[in-house]
């Protein structure tokens, strides 16, 4: 039995706002439609939908069908396109991106598509693909080659980071040079348990395997400040810090050794061509920002 679009309206709505008044107030209807609209939803899959908390949240089936309702908005608005009726909302879109394209490149890209609304999850690079893999997303930024079952893949460019601290953590952790023993003792920043970059840099300079003291820190405004003020070092994007190194604010750790990370722009394949338009401002705000990767 087909699934009513109002009853998924509903379900999607009340995921995305929290609560059962806000859902009703943007869909103008009253409260109790949305109650009902929910519940005859549940009884015809036979299995609740959302954990009645505050905010309210969903349970897996909920999260499926809450993304197959955008998912169908979305198709939808690219058959419709300038057919759409007057008044209607954008179609919104759920992206896994890392919180360093959002901070350098990535919001003029989506800024050129005003006619959606996007929902970011932020996660690494090296991991947003599995919000593809579990069907949470429609499209990621990642920093894999390989292309996630059932999605088409678009190689973006590298965003290049630079080891950077202040002049007094330089003195006191690295007066005599930036080697194996001094940066197993020098805290450095990471963005969450599963940022790699700190140590994929310090093999790279040593060659050796290290775990000296870390700053957990998920922010990358957060990461620059917090190299200023001399809490730590950290791997920042270059075009966040090049103004604090040029005004020697902050200094590289080794000019020589930059480090560029590949960036891959993946989208679902049936969703592809009602992402087109995302897809194309993507790519050119990539060419644009991004350094050319080999």
């Amino acid at each position: 039995m087909p699934i009513d679009p109002t009853q998924l309206a509903a379900l999607s709505t009340i995921l995305r706002l929290g609560s059962f008044d806000a859902a009703a107030s943007s869909l103008n209807v009253t409260p109790s439609a949305i109650s009902q609209r929910l519940k005859a939803l549940e009884e015809q899959v036979g299995a609740s939908l959302i954990n009645r908390s505050q905010p309210c949240t969903a349970t897996p089936l909920g999260a499926r069908l809450a993304k197959h309702a955008e998912d169908v908005a979305l198709l939808e608005a690219a058959a419709l396109g300038d057919l759409r009726r007057d008044g209607a909302l954008p179609a919104r879109l759920t992206l896994a991106v890392p919180a360093d394209s959002i901070a350098t490149w990535l919001l003029s890209a989506l800024s050129a598509v005003p006619d959606m609304l996007f929902d970011l999850r932020v996660d690494d690079q090296d991991t947003a693909d599995a919000w593809l893999k579990r069907g949470a997303v429609s499209a990621a930024v990642t920093g894999h080659h390989r292309a996630v079952t059932g999605c088409d893949l678009h190689p973006l460019g590298a965003l290049r980071y630079i080891a950077t601290a202040s002049p007094a953590f330089m003195q006191r952790y690295f007066a005599k040079g930036v080697t194996a023993q001094s940066l197993a003792r020098a805290p450095i920043l990471t963005f969450t348990p599963k940022d790699q970059l700190q140590s994929r840099w310090i093999t790279a300079k040593t060659g050796a395997t290290l775990h000296p003291p870390s700053h957990q820190m998920p922010s990358t405004h957060a990461f620059v400040d917090a190299a200023l003020a001399g809490m730590a070092w950290g791997m920042n994007p270059e075009t966040l810090v090049r103004e604090h190194l040029d005004c020697g604010r902050l200094i590289a750790l080794d000019r020589a050794l930059p480090m560029d990370v590949p960036l891959y722009w993946q989208v679902t394949r049936v969703m592809a061509p009602a992402l087109a338009p995302l897809t194309a401002a993507i790519l050119g705000a990539a060419r644009e920002q991004l350094r050319h990767a080999p």
